[in-house]
Parts: structure tokens; sequence; C-alpha cells
């Protein structure tokens, strides 16, 4: 029975299950790291949901997904609240009949500065989005996972999740949250089969990365901290996430993967 079990998981691919084409929600999507998780998922020939606050980019990126031949959908939505993030989850259980992965990837830096200068309403900047939205997305999520006794969540953590930077404690302190919440629910989820794990990747080519940097001569000099001594592709980061939710990383839960050039080796 076990050599038949490890042979149906071996032919399962990167699937959580034996669906041909397993349900992926995606929050956050419409840019960086989100929206090329959403093209790696399509490419694997999933269904893919894509969710996000601007309507007009959701629908954009949807026909392109389409385009590719996966079945795809935007719902729009805010993941700070939590009826928007129930009904997202709603509506696409209600469209696919299931939820077979979900990557949580809505995440702010927030604004820069050093902790005098912090405030109540910074901190809910970065906080609603990044902590809140994570935790709600988890529920609602975890909520169609345990009933259907299957799934797999990945969560969005950074290198700052395990470690300080100056002028942007609330952002290193949102990831590490983000990592913490993601052990406990794993600890949660395991016994019903539901799988829950963060990817944590160093500097990305992204906007976030311009808008942290500044200009290109502070990102060299950042970059020059990387032992591969360049920034991730969004697409490198999005390739790490199809595999930890996939059937390929199948004993693997509450593990927070770091992708980030060595960063955190040295």
């Amino acid at each position: 029975m076990a050599l038949a079990a490890n042979a149906a998981l071996s032919m399962n691919n990167w699937r959580t299950n034996m669906s041909e084409h397993p349900v992926v929600l995606i929050t956050g999507a419409l840019t960086g790291i989100g929206r090329a998780a959403a093209f790696a998922f399509a490419h694997e020939h999933a269904r893919v949901v894509v969710s996000g606050r601007r309507a007009e980019e959701g629908e954009q990126l949807a026909a392109e997904l389409r385009a590719l031949g996966s079945e795809a959908e935007f719902v729009q939505a805010d993941v700070r609240l939590e009826d928007s993030v129930r009904e997202l989850v709603d509506r696409t259980v209600a469209r696919f009949g299931r939820l077979d992965v979900a990557v949580n990837s809505a995440g702010t830096e927030g604004e820069s500065g050093p902790v005098t200068e912090l405030t109540p309403e910074r901190y809910a900047a970065v906080f609603d989005t990044n902590v809140l939205g994570t935790v709600l997305s988890m529920k609602h999520e975890m909520r169609v996972m345990l009933a259907q006794r299957s799934g797999s969540i990945v969560n969005i953590s950074s290198t700052m999740g395990s470690r300080g930077a100056p002028n942007v404690s609330l952002y290193v302190a949102s990831k590490h949250a983000v990592e913490g919440l993601t052990r406990s629910a794993a600890i949660e989820g395991a016994a019903s089969g539901v799988r829950v794990n963060a990817v944590a990747p160093g500097p990305v080519e992204t906007a976030m990365l311009q808008r942290l940097t500044g200009n290109e001569e502070r990102k060299a000099v950042f970059l020059a901290s990387v032992p591969l001594k360049r920034a991730g592709t969004p697409e490198e980061i999005a390739d790490a996430i199809v595999f930890v939710a996939s059937g390929k990383a199948s004993f693997f839960t509450g593990e927070i993967l770091r992708v980030n050039g060595g960063k955190t080796a040295s």
C-alpha cells in the first residue's frame, strides 16, 4: 500500500491532490511576486483565482492567464476586511468547487523611518495588510481546506522575517509575525492534511525594491551584500512557491523556505 501511495504521489507531479487542474487562489496577485506566481501556476495548468484591489488591472491579468489556456478569474478583494476575504474564498469555491492552494502574497513595506518616528497610523498601514490580511486569509482558506481534508497554503515572508534592519522596523516585525502565524497554523492543519508554509524572498526586482532603495546607486550598494551579487527575479520566487505548494513538498509543513541569494548565510 505504501509503495502504491508513493507511486501515486510521484505521478501527481506538483499538484497537492489528484485533481487534474488544482484550484489556486492568490492574493496580492496584481504586481510583483504575486503576479509571477499567477503565471507560474497557469503554466502548470492550474485553475487560478487572482485577487487585488484594482479591478481593471485584475481583469486584465485574468485575461492574460486565460490566453495561456488557464481557467482564470479575478475577484476584487481587500485582505484587510474580513467580509471581503470571506467573499473571495466563497466565490472561489462556488466557481471551482474546491480550494487546493492559497498563496497569500498581499503585502506592503509601509513608510520608512526610525522607531522614534513611528505612529499608530504607520503601524496600522503595515500590520493591517501584512499581518491581519494573512490572518483573515488563512482563517477562511483553512475553513475550506480543513473541511475537504487537503490543501496547501503558502504565505510570503521576507529575509527580514528572521533578522533586523534599520528604519523598516514595522515591516520587519510584520514579517516575523507572518512566520509565527505560519508555524502555528501548520500545527493546527497537519492532522487534516493541510500544509502551511512560507517562502521568504531576499531582494527581488520589484517596485518594492525600488522604493526601499530609492535610487540605482543605493540599490547597487544593497545588492553588493548579497552573496550572489544580484537581486532575484519574481519568476524565481514564483518557482519556489509552486514547489512548496506541490506534492513534491508533501512532507514539508511549518517551514520557511528562504530564497535570497545567500543573504542569510552570511
